[in-house]
């Protein structure tokens, strides 16, 4: 028998006590309990509310690529497309198919499709292709001899190669990929250059459970499986395409597609891919692009493509049939799940009646820097999307004006550049606070220099330039004062 002490109801009653006094306190002060994000000199975008405590009288704006003119020679169109910026030179690695083949029926279900290659073009600029001759194989694609991978069934179907930017990464192995389909499972593969590719090992990576045409479920790897090597978490990292588990009345492709995170020291060894949890009630998420963003790796960047199976503009339809459209998601590393600040279409289908057909809609792998200001995506159409740099998404204030304040952030530079866009008549000023939200001195709002103009990177000032560097380290938090403006993204770096 359990005895109980004369003094514990006191003590609960002063646990009580102390919860409810707690739950009443301001947000300000119940926010000063927890730990400071530590952003060290590290870019910081608003693609999600993060790094946000309040907003007031400002909102999130989402921001629609652009289509840019066709290139004199662009990118075939094709699914299951990276793109990848190595130092001055852009590689492009697409989905082909040998010129006059026909596939059989019997040939795709056996995850079998001779017909499909792997083809290679390069870049200096992000716009203009070239597609050399490399000599590898006596099958040519359309564009000539820039096959790098022929008669290799299934791994031509979804070959996903990234730059590994692991230190110590062994020289033969600077270029790694993953491709393989339901069947055959995922296989690793390694190259020095980039063209001139082998398996890690013979058996895949990563398989399957058992599969059957009366259980899809949970892994199914015919789409383009995403992994890359992140310097935040310190292990490489994928994206698969997985179904949630049904057993369809009929034969036809019934289940819902989703996107899981698996991870590894090695390339080699896999954790269980788990789900992201990504999909809205219904949604399909037919591929996932998803990869760290190059001015901010800690912060992973998301195209996939949106797929209404049995809808078509908006009238039902049999089968696999339905649209498309590419949507934006983020996830920050360490997460287990994405962040979608916007659920609604970052790129529409548009005017052309063609891009209103089955699955004509997905984003290529990888969003890259294409100039000083600009940063490009590129459709399976062909077509390039630009954006400004940072510029997914930003913190909007109208002609009235508001604020946003953070969260308690420690930095470790000794200045402040933010992305901004303002109007004629707008501006923005930024104050640092310190932990109970009170200005530093000489920081204060009326001390800043207002900001107006256009800027990927502007120098943040205050009168008599107080130095940054005394209080780098510390707990604060950052009041934007804006008025008609846009703000995209924010660091401390050091001189």
């Amino acid at each position: 028998m359990f005895r109980t002490s004369p003094k514990a109801p006191r003590i609960m009653a002063a646990a009580m006590i102390m919860i409810m006094a707690a739950s009443s306190l301001p947000a300000e002060e119940k926010s000063t309990s927890t730990k400071p994000l530590e952003i060290g000199t590290r870019l910081e975008l608003f693609v999600d509310d993060h790094l946000v405590e309040r907003m007031t009288g400002v909102a999130f704006r989402l921001h629609t690529p652009v289509k840019q003119p066709p290139a004199k020679s662009p990118l075939p169109g094709g699914a299951y497309c990276t793109i990848i910026k190595d130092g001055d030179r852009y590689r492009a690695y697409y989905r082909s198919d040998i010129p006059g083949y026909e596939k059989g029926r019997q040939e795709r279900n056996a995850d079998k499709e001779p017909n499909e290659i792997t083809c290679y073009a390069e870049s200096r600029d992000g716009i203009e292709w070239t597609f050399p001759d490399l000599g590898m194989t006596t099958i040519q694609s359309s564009k000539g001899g820039n096959v790098i991978l022929a008669r290799q069934a299934p791994f031509s179907h979804n070959f996903s190669p990234f730059l590994d930017t692991r230190p110590g990464v062994e020289p033969d192995a600077r270029y790694k990929a993953l491709a393989g389909k339901d069947f055959s499972g995922l296989c690793a593969f390694k190259s020095a250059d980039g063209i001139h590719w082998s398996k890690i090992k013979d058996s895949p990576v990563l398989k399957t459970p058992a599969y059957s045409n009366a259980n899809f479920g949970p892994f199914a790897f015919d789409s383009q499986n995403t992994a890359f090597w992140s310097e935040t978490e310190n292990c490489y990292v994928c994206f698969v395409r997985t179904w949630s588990k049904t057993k369809p009345p009929k034969k036809e492709l019934i289940g819902q597609r989703r996107i899981s995170r698996t991870t590894s020291k090695d390339f080699v060894n896999w954790t269980p891919p788990a789900d992201t949890n990504a999909n809205l009630p219904g949604e399909q998420l037919y591929t996932n692009q998803t990869h760290p963003y190059f001015r901010a790796p800690h912060i992973y960047i998301a195209t996939p493509m949106r797929f209404t199976q049995g809808i078509e503009m908006g009238e039902p339809v049999e089968g696999n049939n339905g649209s498309s459209d590419i949507v934006l998601m983020t996830m920050r590393a360490g997460s287990t799940a994405y962040q979608r600040t916007f659920r609604e279409a970052f790129i529409r289908p548009g005017l052309d009646p063609k891009r209103w057909a089955r699955k004509a809609n997905s984003a290529r792998l990888n969003v890259v820097p294409t100039g000083d200001t600009e940063m490009s995506l590129y459709h399976a159409n062909g077509d390039r999307y630009t954006l400004r740099t940072d510029g997914f998404i930003s913190v909007n204030a109208g002609v009235d004006g508001g604020e946003l304040r953070t969260k308690r952030l420690v930095f470790a530079g000794d200045a402040l550049f933010v992305n901004v866009s303002t109007g004629a008549a707008g501006s923005l000023r930024i104050e640092i606070q310190d932990a109970s939200g009170q200005a530093l001195p000489g920081f204060g709002l009326d001390d800043c220099q207002a900001i107006i103009g256009d800027a990927i990177e502007r120098r943040v000032s205050w009168k008599n330039n107080p130095d940054l560097a005394a209080i780098a380290g510390k707990p604060v938090r950052l009041r934007f004062a804006m008025r008609e403006c846009d703000v995209y993204s924010f660091r401390f770096p050091s001189k």
